[in-house]
């Protein structure tokens, strides 16, 4: 009753375009700025398929969750949809396999971010140079993250505005400089190859589970959260594609294998300056990315620890900034090593298929929403093209986790093993603590 309260004293002020815009700003990360030469590398000038291919699965996963929005208004997104679809523990690997899936993400745009740097700093050069600049500024960022929320603020505002800057140029001085003989297909690519290339791009596009989380603050849930998500969806789809032509239309073939594709098809269009410009506003992007993370995954690990899931270490809070400073430093250290050790397609991967599992889950539980008939208020999100669209999402779904190979989903099935053992582990303390409130 007291966590009910509590979420029902929250203000619902979030409207539609502020909805939407957080959403397109959780969206569109460091992925853009790196994916356009993975997405050429499989599929040429026939890429623009793979990005259709997740639009198409993201539009129906948005659907589902614009339903399951407007069923259930509490604060959590989807791992809350998937909880109070199936129970507990089917909550708790969604949360979790979300909460890693971030963390994972996490340390790929900071292993790009490293590799937009070098590219405007060589001298740093590729290897302990290369880690070292990871670790300092992920320890930098946890740091303004221990001494107190304004800092982390302030920070995350500035680097917001400067996100779209960038792509907006790129694509304005692209079209009228491509030469547009680079994207015509010379014939169909093979069916394995679109699915790889689009599970692999869907990185691009994952974050809108990160901008529903604060559902309980959404004005009018039901009318509100089906609206933005899809603007939302829309124009990162727009702007995605006209990325991916505009770096096709200039570089060709050699978009395939280019480190930092975006920078070198400015430089075609705009000269030096052009690469200068795109290789700084991506660095700022993604250290705006990173500082988002920063302050956001350590709060999930802090929440899953508060709810005895995690040693109650975890759920520390400093006694002067009043920051949940273990979390932070136990969540920069974790993304540290795999930043370091991974490269960013590896990691890409790996937080495709976590995530993708969670949305599964969510969009699974709409169908229990639907015949439980759960509606907290208003009416729900269940427009006649929708009625589907749980079923369509799931089989695109699978259909994209049939693009990761046999290493990534051993990677995968160690960490669902991992979250299994430590729902097993924590289940006494749990069951202790229930007992302990209801005395």
């Amino acid at each position: 009753m007291s966590r009910l309260s509590n979420e029902q004293s929250l203000l619902r002020a979030v409207g539609v375009w502020g909805l939407a815009a957080n959403i397109v700003n959780l969206t569109i990360g460091g992925g853009i700025f790196r994916l356009p030469a993975a997405a050429a590398s499989a599929l040429g000038p026939a890429a623009p398929l793979a990005y259709l291919a997740c639009a198409a699965a993201m539009l129906l996963i948005v659907c589902c969750f614009a339903e399951a929005g407007s069923r259930v208004s509490l604060t959590g997104g989807p791992y809350v949809y998937a909880g109070v679809a199936f129970g507990p523990f089917v909550g708790f690997l969604a949360g979790a396999l979300l909460m890693a899936g971030v963390a994972v993400a996490t340390a790929a745009v900071a292993s790009f971010f490293a590799d937009s740097v070098v590219a405007l700093f060589p001298a740093i050069g590729s290897g302990a140079g290369r880690a070292t600049l990871i670790v300092v500024v992920l320890a930098a960022l946890a740091l303004i993250n221990v001494a107190g929320l304004r800092g982390a603020n302030r920070l995350n505002a500035f680097m917001t505005v400067a996100k779209l800057a960038p792509l907006v140029i790129l694509v304005v001085a692209g079209l009228v400089a491509m030469n547009w003989r680079n994207v015509a297909w010379h014939g169909a690519p093979p069916a394995t190859a679109i699915t790889r290339a689009s599970a692999v791009m869907i990185f691009a596009f994952l974050g809108i589970e990160s901008a529903l989380i604060p559902s309980g603050e959404v004005r009018d849930p039901a009318r509100t959260v089906p609206r933005a998500v899809f603007l939302a969806i829309s124009a990162v789809a727009i702007i995605y594609l006209l990325v991916q032509l505009v770096a096709q239309g200039l570089l060709g073939a050699s978009l395939a294998g280019q480190k930092t594709p975006l920078a070198e098809a400015a430089a075609v269009a705009m000269g030096p300056s052009g690469r200068l410009l795109i290789l700084v506003g991506s660095s700022v992007s993604m250290l705006g990315y990173l500082a988002g993370m920063t302050f956001a995954s350590p709060r999930m690990l802090f929440a899953f620890a508060r709810d005895r899931f995690l040693p109650s270490a975890l759920a520390s809070v400093h006694p002067r900034f009043r920051t949940p400073h273990v979390a932070i430093v136990v969540q920069t250290i974790a993304v540290m090593a795999l930043s370091a050790t991974g490269s960013f397609e590896k990691l890409a991967m790996i937080a495709n298929g976590s995530v993708l599992m969670v949305y599964a889950a969510c969009c699974l539980g709409v169908l229990l929403l639907r015949r439980r008939g759960i509606q907290e208020s208003g009416v729900p999100f269940t427009p006649r093209f929708a009625r589907f669209a749980p079923i369509a999402a799931v089989a695109l779904i699978i259909w994209l986790l049939t693009g990761l190979s046999a290493d990534e989903w051993k990677s995968i099935a160690l960490l669902l093993a991992l979250l299994v053992a430590i729902y097993a582990i924590s289940s006494p303390a749990r069951r202790a603590a229930r007992v302990e409130e209801a005395a």
